[in-house]
């Protein structure tokens, strides 16, 4: 073990970094364009606060159209994008772009489940005191979901964590690329295990801080 860990230690804990950069950079932009997708997606359905029928259906079919690519699918397509964004198309910064045009449909969605849990009660009694639909959505829809949506957060990050995994098959970094390039390649079934333990872990720590950030914003709520 320790000489699994003296010659494999520094890429396994490189490659955790990379991981952990990867996911947490893409959940972030993820976030930053699902969440308003999510917003649009539940304020201009029938009988809600802004209600577009024809936008709703047009926008709802581009997000579950974006939704069905798979991601390895996108991840090439979208090369010469990742490529004029980022000025690559390879390394951890350029796995960035697939991932977060692959995660935002999904996160919309999530968003999107996590507001129509609010009680429609009471949006409808801070509507009738002279709230603004933007009042409303920053300040009782989201505010009121925040348990839901810490727990569609954990979901969102778990899926991208994932995701990171088949960035590695075309030279992202990362612990995928280690259990390529090692595990596949090479043969080397040790290092390949080592990636699925270090992952399962991210996973199991990734899940519990979320669940555990859920009950707390419960608990504050009551």
């Amino acid at each position: 073990m320790s000489e699994f860990l003296a010659q494999y230690g520094p890429l396994l804990l490189q490659g955790t970094g990379e991981t952990l950069y990867m996911t947490a950079a893409s959940t972030f932009f993820a976030y930053l364009l699902g969440l308003p997708m999510g917003v649009l997606l539940t304020v201009t359905k029938p009988g809600a606060l802004a209600p577009a029928p024809r936008f709703q259906a047009v926008f709802g079919w581009l997000v579950n159209v974006l939704r069905s690519l798979p991601f390895i699918i996108l991840m090439i397509f979208v090369i010469p994008f990742t490529r004029a964004l980022v000025g690559t198309s390879i390394g951890c910064t350029a796995a960035i772009v697939p991932l977060t045009l692959s995660a935002a449909p999904f996160v919309a969605r999530m968003v999107e489940s996590s507001l129509e849990e609010v009680d429609a009660g009471v949006v409808e009694a801070v509507k009738s005191m002279g709230a603004t639909n933007w009042q409303i959505v920053t300040r009782v829809m989201l505010v009121e979901s925040v348990p839901s949506l810490l727990r569609g957060l954990s979901i969102s990050t778990i899926t991208i964590l994932g995701y990171t995994a088949i960035t590695g098959a075309v030279g992202a970094g990362g612990l995928g690329n280690l259990a390529l390039r090692f595990g596949y390649q090479r043969y080397q079934k040790d290092v390949m295990y080592a990636t699925i333990v270090l992952l399962v872990l991210l996973v199991c720590i990734i899940q519990s801080v979320f669940n555990f950030a859920a009950r707390r914003a419960d608990r504050s709520r009551r």
